[in-house]
Parts: C-alpha cells; structure tokens; sequence
C-alpha cells in the first residue's frame, strides 16, 4: 500500500511540475494568450493532479518513519509556494511565478533527501565497534525511523524484521540494492558495514 502511494504522489508531483514548468515559460516568454488557454484547457486535469497530491502526501506523512524537520520545511516551502503561483498567473507576475517553481523544486529536492539541506548522509559513529555492535550503531542511524527499535514499527512499507523468513545473502542484496519504498545503501555504507547491519537485524529475529 505504502509503495503503490509513494509511486502515485511521485507521479502526480511530477505531472504537476511539468504543468508548472509550461505556465511558468509561458508567462516568461510573454505569451499571455497562449497561457490563459493552456489554464483553461487543463483546468480540471490539474485539479484532479492537485488533490492526488495533497491525498498522497497527506497519506505518505502520516505512514512515513521518515520524519523530521525536512518535512516541515517541505510543508511551510510547498504552503508558500501556492499564493505565489495563485499572483503570478493571476497578476502575469514573472518574479512571483519563478520563485515559486524555484520553491517547488526546493521542497522536491529535500523530498528525496530527507534534508533541509539536500544531504543524503545522516553521520554514525562506529570507531572501535565491530560486527553486531557495529550493526546497532548504523542501525539506529539507519534504519530505526521505518523499523523501529525493535524491527516491528513497520512505518514507510517496512516489514517487520521480527518474523522475515529472508536468507542472510538476500538481506544483504536488499540493503544493497534497496527494494520497493526501502532506498539502496551502497553508496552510503560499505560492504562491512552492510555486513554488520544485517548481523544485527537477525538478533532481533532471534528475541
């Protein structure tokens, strides 16, 4: 369920930006005429493409491990971002339409990393650590806000770790790789650390 809404506001979103970026060139360039058609035309698409979002982000916030000050930043971004667009196509305001496409792309961007910053990596510590105690500390850095502390939260489509009947070289591959909702990690962790992770999610099978 989580992924099938994750994809569909990915979607709705991107089909909104794309209307976004037509309105917003078509003010620029001055084509005044051209834009008062192109709003009319695709008045109830964008309707319907506005209320996907708002219904998917809502249901995506609600449902996400993934919070923190990033989704208030989005949130506040997103909210100002709408009475600019509302003077800028109203008023032919080229100034207020750019820096609200420039706000939407922001809001965007921090989307994907998580970060008011647009930085992918939240630090860990792990020096004089090794195997399972290595494992908890990327953990708790890592993957505590979906799984919880005890791997049954379950937030953002996670499984619960509890029960997963997964072989130790297929964890391996989905921390890896990533799958559905979960993001890949090899770019983030090496393959010790990703090693030492999955030695520490198969304790909490165990308890």
């Amino acid at each position: 369920m989580f992924t099938g809404m994750l994809h569909t506001h990915v979607l709705v979103v991107s089909l909104f930006l794309i209307l976004y970026l037509i309105k917003t060139f078509l003010l620029v360039i001055g084509k005044h005429d051209m834009l008062d058609k192109f709003v009319k035309k695709t008045k109830v698409p964008e309707m319907i493409i506005s209320t996907l979002f708002l219904l998917t982000g809502i249901y995506l916030a609600i449902y996400s491990g993934q919070r923190g000050a990033w989704l208030w930043v989005k949130l506040f971004v997103v909210a100002c971002s709408i009475p600019l667009a509302v003077i800028a196509f109203k008023k032919k305001h080229n100034a207020s339409a750019l820096l609200s496409l420039m706000f939407l792309v922001y809001a965007y961007g921090i989307s994907e990393t998580k970060s008011p910053f647009m930085t992918e990596n939240k630090p860990f510590e792990t020096a004089g650590l090794q195997g399972v105690e290595a494992g908890k500390a990327i953990y708790v850095a890592k993957c505590i806000q979906c799984h919880g502390d005890n791997g049954k939260l379950k937030l953002s489509g996670a499984k619960d770790l509890t029960v997963s009947a997964l072989s130790h070289d297929e964890k391996i591959a989905i921390v890896t790789n990533g799958k559905n909702a979960m993001m890949s990690y090899k770019k983030q962790l090496t393959q010790q650390q990703i090693d030492d992770v999955v030695a520490y999610v198969e304790t909490l099978k165990a308890n």
